[in-house]
């Protein structure tokens, strides 16, 4: 299966991938056996793709027969195929391998092979070829499988299923692939600069707009405040002026004493200002 991928990731899992599942108790590996589905326990031999297994996401597949590590029954192990009914996901904790999502207990050791038990102990703990937990192997193959999606290779969409291998279908595979994909992104570059620029050009509009609204409404409030002034200083001026106050009509002027009026005559000025002679007649009469 991994010759359907092409040279470069089928080279790089193939480096990080397999690795031996040696039982802390009886420091044997797990080996699929090349005639049927049974699993056994035999002398470590790194050599062997028999014991080599890997991680494919929560599946472990053994590259000697493309098969995946599963649960038959209450308790028996076995080594299916990976598109089967009794496919199982494995979770791992502290080199403690159990069925996902389940209570059916743990991968052991024993004397026939293996099986599910509820044991805690040595015999339930799975190791590499370096002594390191199995569960170090999937975190490392998380990131693996990331670094072979961001490599430079260009995939081939060409190839065939490559199921077996990932744990997944073609088209999720192609989606991954999609997203972590590193090909020329000039065009999207272009859209992104493109936009910064029309978006610069609409906040220098609305900036200019801003600008102009402030300066009429500055202007505004400065004829408002010219005209307050202005009647202010108006009433202001109005407040001093002297009111002026009533006054009756002044009498009019004395009229000059007629230079005819002879002496000794009597002249009376009357309340409305005039004058006039109380012996005229008198006078005459006597003239």
């Amino acid at each position: 299966v991994l010759g359907r991928w092409p040279h470069s990731y089928a080279g790089f899992f193939a480096d990080t991938e397999a690795f031996l599942m040696k039982n802390a108790k009886v420091k044997r590996c797990l080996q699929a056996s090349r005639m049927d589905e049974n699993l056994l326990l035999e002398d470590c031999n790194p050599e062997s793709d028999f014991q080599d297994w890997s991680w494919q996401g929560d599946s472990l597949m053994n590259h000697g027969t493309q098969s995946c590590l599963s649960v038959v029954g209450a308790d028996r192990v076995q080594a299916s195929r990976c598109s089967s009914t009794g496919y199982a996901s494995w979770d791992c904790s502290d080199a403690l391998l159990s069925p996902l999502g389940s209570g059916q207990g743990y991968l052991v050791a024993n004397r026939k092979g293996v099986a599910l038990d509820n044991v805690r102990g040595l015999k339930a703990q799975w190791r590499d070829g370096a002594d390191r937990s199995v569960c170090e192997e999937k975190a490392g193959k998380s990131r693996y499988f990331l670094a072979a999606l961001t490599s430079t290779q260009v995939y081939d969409h060409t190839a065939g299923n490559v199921t077996l291998v990932l744990g997944m279908d073609q088209e999720e595979l192609e989606e991954l692939l999609w997203f972590f994909r590193t090909e020329d992104s000039s065009a999207w570059n272009y859209s992104v600069l493109a936009l910064s620029f029309i978006a610069m050009i609409f906040g220098l509009l609305l900036l200019a707009i801003n600008i102009v609204r402030n300066r009429k409404r500055k202007i505004h409030l400065y004829r408002e405040m010219l005209q307050t002034a202005q009647q202010a200083e108006l009433e202001a001026k109005q407040a001093l002026n002297p009111v002026q106050e009533y006054s009756p009509a002044k009498p009019r002027k004395q009229e000059p004493v007629l230079q005819d009026q002879r002496s000794g005559g009597v002249m009376v000025q009357w309340k409305d200002g005039t004058v006039t002679s109380l012996y005229t007649g008198s006078t005459e009469d006597a003239t």
